[in-house]
């Protein structure tokens, strides 16, 4: 893999994808799984070995999965990915738990221990909501994390004396609250932040359980890799991604589309769930970076057709493709999960995003 493929792979799912222009066409609740299916057919003629789409319309849930292989069962709704950088928002949400109990606040500075160097630029330091909201002016990535990295397993050997040495080399590209810059670096350091080297732990007690996310973990369970499928990078089997230290940006995360359901459900309706506050500050606009996105807290803002406005994030590791995205007024939402890689271009988003919000513009409009 050339040195410009291996940087893509490892950033994979940064910063706004590219809204495609469409019709959108009413779907009623009866017609759920039908135009579900259409939407998995899609995903499977983009190049995904397997996919599957959940959604909430409503009062109505559905879940499908799709194969090409023949032969084999389609993979459904506790089928095993890897989640990639949706993770972003169960950081964030953990960050605005600690907010609403009064453990911290969004203007705190970013602390860490004293062998970690904290870049700086200009006279304000770097605050927790710069680093939920991608305005900390930090790099994507530590300089030092490629550096004799496995093109398949980029964080698999970066360990907490790597990142001190790489904080030690950055210089801020911006100063802290100024601009919009995607950072898996920023929310790596947020997770390490709110749980020093325990950062797995601290969202699966902070956010994972209090949600009931169960499948939603780093650590495989042995149940749980009965029921994963391989990832892929151009066709061929690829192997999953391990990362310890900037785990809460979301580089080693699993999931299934039951669970994201289940947390979009929350997004939704947050009163009905234990973490409520915290998830109404998570969807609350902090920054605009341009006429087409507003960022929350790990969330995104994006205008859908109609003037309507969606909330989403992505994600993706070697092997993985994700999006999650959901509108509160229409009380809609929708997840798609493919086991390859895919690549957002000058002039098209990536297919899972643009089967994401294809598919719930089309869910509002009925």
């Amino acid at each position: 893999m050339d040195r410009r493929k291996f940087l893509a792979v490892a950033t994979a799912a940064t910063g706004a994808p590219l809204l495609a222009g469409h019709t959108a066409a009413a779907a009623a609740d009866d017609h759920l799984p039908a135009l579900v299916r259409r939407y998995l057919d899609r995903a499977l003629d983009a190049g995904s070995p397997s996919a599957v789409c959940g959604v909430v319309h409503g009062a109505r849930t559905h879940v499908a999965g799709a194969g090409e292989g023949p032969g084999g069962p389609a993979p459904d709704g506790r089928t095993v990915f890897q989640l990639g950088s949706i993770t972003k928002t169960l950081t964030a949400t953990a960050l605005a738990r600690a907010v609403c109990e009064g453990t911290t606040r969004l203007d705190a500075p970013l602390v860490l221990p004293a062998r970690f160097p904290v870049p700086h630029k200009g006279p304000r330091r770097i605050t927790l909501a710069d680093l939920a909201t991608h305005t900390s002016g930090l790099p994507s990535l530590p300089p030092n994390l490629l550096a004799g990295a496995d093109p398949e397993d980029p964080y698999a050997h970066y360990t907490l004396d790597d990142l001190a040495t790489g904080l030690g080399q950055i210089t801020p590209a911006t100063e802290p609250g100024s601009s919009y810059a995607y950072s898996n670096l920023g929310f790596g350091l947020l997770g390490q932040t709110l749980a020093f080297d325990a950062v797995d732990t601290m969202l699966r007690r902070r956010v994972t359980s209090p949600l009931g996310l169960r499948d939603t973990t780093t650590t495989l369970r042995p149940d749980m890799a009965s029921r994963k499928v391989v990832g892929h990078l151009a066709g061929a089997p690829v192997p999953d991604w391990h990362d310890h230290v900037l785990s809460a940006a979301g580089s080693s995360m699993y999931s299934t589309a039951d669970d994201m359901v289940h947390f979009l459900r929350a997004q939704l309706h947050p009163g009905r769930t234990p973490l409520g506050a915290a998830i109404e500050l998570t969807q609350r606009p902090r920054f605009t970076a341009g006429d087409q996105l507003r960022v929350g807290l790990g969330w995104h803002l994006s205008p859908l057709s109609g003037g309507r406005t969606m909330t989403w994030h992505n994600g993706g590791t070697g092997g993985f493709s994700t999006c999650a995205a959901f509108n509160r007024e229409s009380g809609s939402a929708v997840v798609v999960m493919v086991n390859t890689y895919s690549e957002q271009t000058a002039t098209d988003p990536r297919p899972v995003d643009a089967l994401t919000f294809a598919l719930l513009d089309e869910l509002d409009a009925a």
